[in-house]
């Protein structure tokens, strides 16, 4: 059983941790946005909604509160596609995850608001 854990720990998509929350939509420039990732400080008015991590390469970029340090990453499923995702902003309760796309139509159009469930990979900037 330790060698199994061993190896399923060098997996950078063994899941930590699965947590269920609220999964929307949002873009930098909506009305109480100020087009700045809380974790990092970079503008996103450009419409940047992806990140470049050593580690997992291009994701996208989240918002969550604090029960995710920045870093982290996550993974879940939207419309039918595996995404993997890095907490750069603050902004929702709890366990609920504010997913940044281009614009707010995109957001109502394809996310919404729904329930989800969603994999930690990695608990912030380090596994």
């Amino acid at each position: 059983a330790y060698k199994l854990n061993e190896i399923n720990m060098q997996d950078i998509y063994y899941p930590l941790d699965t947590l269920t929350g609220d999964l929307t939509g949002y873009s930098a420039d909506c009305p109480l946005c100020g087009g700045t990732l809380g974790c990092t400080g970079q503008n996103v008015l450009d419409g940047t909604t992806t990140y470049n991590d050593k580690m997992y390469g291009t994701v996208d970029i989240v918002a969550s509160s604090k029960s995710l340090a920045c870093g982290s990453v996550i993974s879940f499923t939207l419309n039918g596609e595996k995404r993997t995702a890095i907490v750069l902003d603050r902004g929702v309760l709890g366990t609920d995850i504010d997913l940044l796309v281009s614009s707010e139509e995109y957001a109502r159009k394809n996310v919404g608001r729904r329930k989800f469930t969603y994999d930690v990979l990695r608990v912030g900037w380090t596994r």
